[in-house]
This record gives structure tokens, sequence and C-alpha cells, in this order.
């Protein structure tokens, strides 16, 4: 009865029925700068959906292509289990920072209207929005329906339009890491591993990406959106933060 229930879509929250109602039928044939984004970056307790749980999450909004530093959003979120010792030597989240955070379940509904109306932007964002569609799927009943950007194929995909054309003496990028591209493109450096400034970082990369991608003939959204889903995951999967 209970997966029934899920199917028909009445233990949908209300805050999950209203996003995913506004992104019906979403035209996407504006020019991309007229949306709003929200960039995001999640730390995790492990790369494991099954087991893994989000512990931070950083997004800042971006507004006619401009980082609106002054509303971006923040928080920790205590998992189920303990930190494991690999993670926390990754992201330098303590357990005595989360000792007291919230559990991720009281947290994502400001998170949810944070992204209200957006386009979601990460780097390599399937692994964020894995962990964050598992809990909201659990605890709201669905999953957002926000059209998401990916950094990493975007910028894949100027690389390749770079090597078919040919027309630039920079080097073709081999690795989509996010601070190398970073390094690549002169781009300001931030903090690494952690949320809220790899989510600047991020988003200064897509700025930088959408500047770049418009003289491809990229023009709006859905031109976006082809661009990376024609791009092709390189073989060494270095596409990460690390």
């Amino acid at each position: 009865m209970k997966k029934i229930l899920d199917w028909l879509g009445f233990r949908k929250h209300e805050l999950i029925k209203e996003n995913r109602s506004f992104f019906n039928n979403f035209d996407k044939n504006k020019p991309f700068e007229e949306y709003e984004y929200v960039v995001l970056d999640t730390e995790l307790t492990g790369l494991d959906p099954k087991k893994g749980e989000v512990v931070s999450i950083g997004a800042v909004r971006v507004r006619n292509l401009r980082i609106m530093i002054g509303g971006n959003y923040f928080c920790y979120a205590k998992p189920s289990s303990p930190l494991p010792k690999d993670s926390t030597l990754i992201h330098r989240i303590t357990p005595q920072q989360i000792e007291t955070a919230p559990p991720l379940q009281e947290v994502l509904p400001d998170f949810i209207k944070y992204c209200e109306g957006a386009i979601l932007v990460g780097h390599f964002i399937k692994i964020d929005m894995t962990f964050l569609g598992k809990a909201l799927k659990k605890h709201f009943g669905g999953t957002l329906g926000n059209i998401w950007l990916d950094t990493l194929k975007l910028a894949q995909s100027l690389e390749e339009y770079r090597r078919r054309h040919s027309y630039s003496d920079d080097p073709i990028e081999n690795s989509f890491n996010l601070n190398k591209l970073a390094v690549k493109y002169s781009l300001p450096l931030f903090e690494k591993h952690d949320a809220l400034e790899d989510a600047i970082q991020t988003a200064y990369l897509f700025l930088y990406l959408t500047q770049k991608l418009r003289t491809t003939g990229c023009v709006t959204l859905n031109d976006l959106m082809i661009a990376q889903s024609n791009a092709t995951l390189p073989s060494d999967q270095s596409h990460s933060t690390a």
C-alpha cells in the first residue's frame, strides 16, 4: 500500500508538489542570462548512495549572470551514523561541528525554498542530486523538478569545441577537476572541500563557461542543455572537486 501511495503522489510534501508544478512545461528557450541559478555543492560521509549521507550543503544564487554573494546558503546536517574518519580527512568536518547540527530532513525545507524557481548548477552535479534526491524522496515523498546544469560537462563541451576548431593556442584540458579548471581558466581560487567555497568556485566557473560558450552559438538555456548532453565524460574520471 505504501508503494502505491508513493506512486500516486499522496505522500509528496507540499513544497515538492509546488516545486514540480513550477517546472512542468518550463520554458527553456529564453536567453540563458534571463534565468536565475542556484550553484550548489554538498559534502558527504561517503560516495556509496546506499550508505553515504549529506553532512553539509553550500549554495550561491546567480542572477543576471552575477553571483549574489550576500544571498548564499550554508548548513551542516547531522548524519544518522558517526562520521567515517576517511571522509573527515577530505572535507575536514569534525564530529564536534555537526554534533548540534539538525538532521538533514530539518534543513531540507529551507533548501527547497532557496532553490525555488532556479536552474541548479553543480560540478558533477549528479552526485549531489543523487544524495539529495535520496533524502528528499525518503522524507518528503519526491525529488526536485529543477533543471540541472553540470559545469563538468559544459567545460568538456567547450574543450571539445576548441579541439574541433583549433582556434585556441591553449592546451586541451584532459582533467575536469574543479580546481584544475579554475587554475587553467585563471579564475579566483577558493578553499577545496568546503561546500560553500566549492559552490562559489563552481559559480565562477559557470560564469566563465557561459561567456565562452556564447561564442560557440549557445544562446538559450536549451542550447546549454544540448551542449552538456553532447559532451562525453573523460575516461580518467578526474572530474571531481578533489
